[in-house]
């Protein structure tokens, strides 16, 4: 059974913020209130529902004492009885812990592992699959840097989304994807395997990671193309590094200005995923049992174009649909990975 003292207390904490926000919370409390009530908000409508399920229940078994209602008791008490558990497991998901970075924007990052050329157009492949499925989830999907080779693959290619539950749903995208096709740069038509890359992180405000200017080196250089032709002749790319922890980035998309607030989003990004990674591995027993482990060298998803088959290895799940899936028709494949998480926690909560 759920505890009832937990419930009464989240119902208590909403009713104490539905209060502040009625009487004007101080201005530099409102925002923290505001999202603090938006998220209790869908949890007390499950505490709510679930407790009049309970009501409705104990109310029909009352029946069963009258003669005149205990017909209608009887035929209403399977379908409450059916239902109280179904009000329940939506509960115990509602309590689940939240993720904190869920409802932020993402930054997506996408690179050629091994397998050369191929490797790179696979890798421009899973850029448009990450487009098309933005396009359908209503996102904002937005490039912050995009260097091709000259067959059209991809070096590199970095974009920031926007938009509701985008990092709630992308999180799980992190890790080695792994291709099994015959490429268009093999004339003989064997079959090769090759991977790229990709990393999702939560974009990070600057309230999150503070970064001080002693710690980052700038340096301004010129922008390339593909091949390496020049599309400009001002030093417009920024590369950004940062020295305690060595990471580098860079931007050559825009102006030297909209570049070097690029590459600080993204340095950000990955600072803050650094530390979140931190703060995961003190519960790392509790860490194995997830799905959403985001280990970028792990092998995470295999995608064999002959069979025309997509299998994601966490959670042993092959779909026939590989088409579909590299058209952005990602939810068969996310739906159940967020399911199994979720299992997940809750054996990890009443454990």
């Amino acid at each position: 059974m759920l505890p009832a003292d937990k419930l009464d207390q989240i119902l208590q904490r909403f009713g104490f913020l539905e209060a502040q926000l009625a009487a004007g919370a101080d201005p530099s409390a409102i925002a923290r209130i505001s999202r603090e009530y938006s998220e209790l908000k869908p949890v007390v409508a499950e505490i709510e529902a679930f407790r009049q399920a309970e009501a409705d229940l104990a109310e029909a078994e009352g029946w069963l004492k009258d003669p005149e209602m205990r017909a209608l008791a009887e035929e209403e008490l399977p379908v409450l009885r059916a239902r109280l558990p179904e009000m329940e497991a939506r509960l115990r998901l509602a309590l689940l812990p939240k993720d904190a970075a869920d409802a932020r924007p993402a930054i997506l990052e996408i690179r050629p592992g091994t397998g050369g050329e191929e490797a790179a157009l696979f890798a421009g492949d899973l850029l448009r699959m990450y487009q098309r499925y933005a396009d359908r989830k209503g996102w904002r999907l937005e490039l912050m840097e995009l260097a091709q080779t000259e067959l059209g693959g991809i070096k590199e290619a970095v974009a920031r989304i926007e938009g509701e539950g985008v990092f709630a749903r992308l999180k799980f995208e992190s890790g080695v994807h792994r291709v099994q096709r015959v490429p268009e740069t093999e004339a003989g038509g064997r079959i090769h395997t090759s991977a790229a890359t990709v990393a999702v992180l939560p974009e990070a405000e600057e309230v999150d990671i503070d970064i001080p200017a002693a710690d980052i080196r700038i340096d301004t250089m010129r922008s390339s193309g593909a091949g390496g032709q020049h599309v400009n002749t001002t030093d417009s790319a920024v590369r950004i590094t940062h020295l305690p922890s060595g990471i580098v980035v860079t931007s050559s998309e825009k102006s030297q200005h909209q570049n070097r607030a690029n590459a600080m989003a993204v340095l950000r990004a990955r600072l803050y995923e650094l530390e979140r990674d931190r703060a995961a591995k003190e519960r790392a027993d509790s860490r194995k049992a997830q799905v959403g482990s985001g280990d970028r060298s792990e092998r995470i998803r295999t995608y064999n174009f002959p069979q025309g088959r997509m299998t994601d290895h966490r959670i042993n799940l092959t779909l026939y649909a590989l088409g579909q899936i590299m058209e952005g028709d990602l939810d068969p494949v996310i739906d159940p990975l967020i399911a199994e998480d979720q299992a997940a926690k809750l054996a990890e909560m009443e454990g």
